[in-house]
């Protein structure tokens, strides 16, 4: 028998249980995240704004799930329209950037082959000159940042070049060290490949389904409601310390209601079971 196939008769209801609440706090702590990471971000566009003296600066992100690079936080009078905007990785002068890991400081940006007017005429605003950089380290590319027309020059230089790879490099590093893993079921995929040694196919599939079943409720109706209330809580992180001790208090009633109809379905459960 197989190391895997082991590690599966081992994992009675109570140890699947357990995986279970590993995923969930797991998804609870992505998204608890999230607000930290997109505060981090927000200061860093805001930043190189004021130090750039622009009309907008953007950070822009790679979405696996969706396979596209999403505008995230923006700054400047000319910024906010971006937010929100999907393009393909390879699109336009992000997707270059992006694809490449090359900066680049561009003047008459229409007349580069490279640009996209039409994303850019989406956002409502079209510029003149753009710098765009690399959120890029050993670990791989995450996204760009962008910064559009310096007010007091009609060109970026070599310089500005520099000064923005140092504020997407700081914006790398906060989304490396703050970002929690974001695919719960890699996470514990491979955590039980290496308890269960499964090199062979079979050991593998075995994992697998352990995994799926696991994760199985994490997108359900219920989950659903549970997600609604986690990133409510993740925007309380400006809340006063009255506020966050009265909300402590009523989470703790809720859950200690919620652990005692919990803990009676499975007493009826099991009488049940023994009728």
């Amino acid at each position: 028998m197989s190391p895997a196939r082991r590690l599966a008769d081992r994992l009675d209801a109570d140890g699947l249980n357990l995986l279970r609440a590993i995923a969930r706090r797991g998804g609870i702590a992505r998204r608890l995240e999230d607000g930290a990471e997109r505060a981090v971000l927000r200061s860093i566009v805001e930043a190189t704004v004021a130090l750039f003296d622009a009309e907008a600066s953007s950070i822009a992100l790679f979405d696996p799930a969706r396979s596209q690079l999403v505008f995230e936080v923006a700054a400047g009078e000319q910024g906010q329209g971006v937010i929100g905007l999907a393009i393909a990785p390879d699109q336009g002068i992000a997707g270059y950037v992006f694809t490449t890991g090359q900066p680049l400081a561009l003047s008459e940006v229409e007349r580069d082959a490279r640009f996209g007017r039409g994303a850019a005429e989406a956002t409502g605003y079209v510029p003149r000159s753009i710098i765009a950089v690399p959120l890029i380290d050993e670990q791989g590319s995450l996204g760009v940042l962008e910064v559009l027309d310096k007010r007091s020059s009609a060109a970026f230089s070599l310089r500005d070049i520099e000064l923005a790879s140092v504020f997407a490099r700081q914006a790398t590093v906060a989304i490396r060290a703050s970002r929690v893993e974001r695919d719960i079921a890699t996470l514990l995929q491979g955590t039980l490949a290496s308890l269960g040694g499964s090199d062979d196919p079979a050991g593998a599939a075995t994992v697998q389904r352990i995994v799926e079943l696991a994760t199985a409720d994490l997108d359900g109706d219920d989950e659903g409601r549970l997600w609604t209330i986690v990133d409510r809580v993740a925007r309380l992180r400006q809340a006063d310390p009255g506020e966050l001790e009265l909300l402590a208090e009523i989470l703790e009633v809720v859950a200690h209601r919620a652990e005692r109809r919990s803990s009676q379905r499975r007493r009826s459960g099991r009488a049940r079971g023994v009728e």
